[in-house]
């Protein structure tokens, strides 16, 4: 796509759901950091029945890290990776007491300092909690980038720098929340639903949908 075409294409998004957000549950930037950790291979959906409890038992890094990787474990065993998750939550709540005040920063280079915190993880939270301009590039946005047209690229960062370069500089902060929502919902990865798709019109997928499967 062109910056043109781009455009118009979130613009159409924009125009199907004005005030997008997260779905994760989240009470502020600590809480939403650790939802962002254990989401990843997992649902938005499993991970908020995970924290329901978590956060009443932990709603801050200081009391996370003293409850520590065998007191998070119980209240995230049904989602993936929960062993590897557990300990990257207690180190990270030890580590934003020990150098951070318990606070969560607000500069990507202290986030992705982190046990357990990637580039895209630091733009949500950069994004959601703190109102920059970053584009989290989850499987879902990597897949629209490429089958769209609107920003290919073989690699995650190849696919947001392209996201960044072309979406206009009042939506960029929305921008991932339209992508990723349209991703889970829409244009899903083995059945995209292009009659439904709200900006079909500048979509260039070549193997387009354009009427539900017979049942």
């Amino acid at each position: 796509m062109n910056a043109a075409q781009a455009e118009a294409f979130l613009r159409a998004l924009a125009v199907a759901n004005p005030a997008p957000e997260t779905e994760l549950h989240y009470r502020d930037p600590f809480t939403l950091l650790v939802a962002v950790v254990l989401s990843a291979q997992t649902t938005d959906a499993a991970v908020n029945k995970a924290t329901a409890t978590l956060f009443d038992a932990a709603p801050d890094a200081p009391a996370m890290a003293a409850l520590g990787e065998e007191g998070i474990a119980p209240h995230i065993r049904r989602i993936g990776l929960w062993q590897a998750k557990a300990r990257n939550v207690a180190a990270l709540a030890r580590m934003l007491v020990a150098e951070h005040g318990g606070q969560v920063p607000a500069e990507r280079a202290a986030l992705e300092a982190l046990p357990g915190v990637g580039r895209k993880t630091a733009n949500v939270v950069l994004n959601v909690a703190f109102g920059e301009t970053t584009m989290a590039v989850d499987t879902h946005i990597f897949r629209l980038g490429n089958r769209t047209g609107l920003a290919p690229g073989k690699t995650t960062r190849v696919v947001e720098d392209g996201l960044v370069r072309k979406c206009p500089p009042d939506m960029l902060r929305d921008a991932h929340h339209w992508l990723i929502l349209h991703g889970r919902y829409i244009c899903k990865a083995r059945a995209p639903e292009c009659w439904r798709c709200p900006a079909i019109g500048q979509c260039n997928y070549s193997d387009k949908v354009l009427a539900p499967a017979a049942r």
